[in-house]
């Protein structure tokens, strides 16, 4: 089995393809050891020590080292694991449990009257911006929108990466102005 391995435009973070479906639909992302006791892929990177954070997409696992850390001393180990768990075969998640439904965090109540325009907003960012994104090893998903503000939450190595504003306010927010007139701007919870 060959897993390869894409940077990512945060450097802390490594986008793993190990030719095979990882999630059949949505996304998971694991932002600390203590969520991870769901999934033993999970579970067994942020093990290694030098983890924080694991993202599931689609096709991909992406990887966030922790500060300071060198991928090419921690990229072997990740390698490993992740060789372990799909050429096992193992589940993505543990038996009985529901963690491979992924509760959305929060989001703003949604005016009835923007109904239209949230609908636009979701389109785009559906159609457009996430699939952009998981080429980058993550994804953003919508929470709210409130008087001309589209509320996004970054996952996956969009999380913390340094060039995410300049996604955010050059990318996404020029986007979403020129198709939704509405919006005045793009803010990350």
């Amino acid at each position: 089995m060959l897993i390869e391995t894409e940077t990512t435009p945060n450097p802390a973070t490594l986008k793993f393809l190990p030719g095979q479906q990882v999630m059949a639909t949505g996304t998971r992302d694991f932002a600390a050891p203590e969520e991870a006791s769901v999934s033993p892929l999970a579970e067994a990177l942020f093990n290694l020590g030098d983890v924080t954070g694991v993202f599931y997409g689609y096709d991909f696992v992406s990887v966030t080292a922790a500060q300071g850390v060198d991928w090419a001393t921690l990229k072997p180990d990740v390698l490993g694991v992740m060789l372990d768990h799909f050429a096992s075969g193992a589940p993505l998640f543990k038996e009985g449990n529901t963690a491979d439904i992924a509760v959305p965090a929060e989001s703003f109540d949604d005016d009835p009257e923007d109904a239209e325009i949230v609908a636009q907003i979701r389109q785009l960012i559906e159609t457009r911006v996430r699939p952009a994104v998981a080429q980058d090893g993550g994804d953003i998903v919508y929470r709210g929108f409130q008087e001309g503000k589209v509320f996004l939450q970054m996952q996956g190595a969009c999380s913390g990466c340094p060039s995410s504003t300049a996604t955010l306010k050059q990318g996404i927010e020029q986007l979403l102005k020129h198709y939704v007139p509405e919006v005045t701007e793009v803010r990350a919870i």
